[in-house]
């Protein structure tokens, strides 16, 4: 049988290579492609970057703060800090307190806690700065003063109807929030997203690097 003369074997080889290296292209060029798709998909459909404006969730989120929020999520927990459309302002009909209407709201995007959900009683005490959730003394270590301010918007205890949330900002004195009938009580549907992790902050703000993230979900 006659041999393979040397210079068809290395022909050979250097095709072979050249196909190696066109298939290794094209994998990273497909796992690129991936990436770029699966990152343009969380962040549009799942996060979502915000920046803080404003004081009234201090001392959690200052003003310029830089969060990502998952959305859409309108069932948030008590305590969880929520990025909120007040288009609308639900507000009661009658003494009892049992039937809602809606106003305009402040039509603004805001940052607010919840405090307490559908089907919740809330009670404040403005005189000792106390909220209570279905009989229970909130522990709030994140406020910056006692809730001593009422902006009127409800008598209280009052339970929260079904479809809406009662949120507040940290920053008692200095947010306005339910307690205010230009906020009251939040529609769900008015929910954009629930902040998941503050990600920037004013390096002034900050005594090391790390303070300028946080995981607030």
């Amino acid at each position: 049988m006659p041999e393979n003369p040397v210079g068809n074997e290395t022909d050979s080889e250097e095709k072979l290579s050249v196909k190696s290296l066109l298939g290794d292209a094209a994998d990273i060029l497909e796992t690129a492609v991936l990436t770029i798709f699966v990152f343009l998909m969380v962040f549009t459909f799942l996060l979502r970057p915000v920046t803080v404006d404003g004081s009234s969730m201090v001392p959690t989120l200052y003003d310029q703060d830089q969060l990502l929020i998952l959305t859409p999520d309108r069932s948030p927990k008590n305590g969880q800090i929520v990025i909120v459309n007040d288009a609308e302002a639900g507000h009661f009909s009658d003494e009892a307190q049992t039937q809602v209407y809606r106003t305009a709201g402040l039509n603004i995007v805001i940052v607010k806690r919840v405090i307490a959900r559908a089907g919740q009683t809330i009670d404040i005490d403005f005189a000792s700065g106390t909220v209570t959730v279905d009989g229970k003394v909130q522990d709030e270590p994140y406020i910056a003063e006692p809730t001593v301010r009422n902006d009127g918007a409800f008598t209280y205890p009052m339970t929260v109807p079904e479809g809406y949330i009662f949120v507040m900002g940290d920053n008692r004195g200095g947010s306005t929030d339910s307690r205010n009938p230009g906020v009251a009580l939040v529609p769900q549907e008015q929910i954009i997203g629930t902040v998941f992790v503050r990600y920037g902050r004013d390096a002034e703000r900050c005594e090391s690097w790390k303070d300028r993230f946080a995981y607030l979900f």
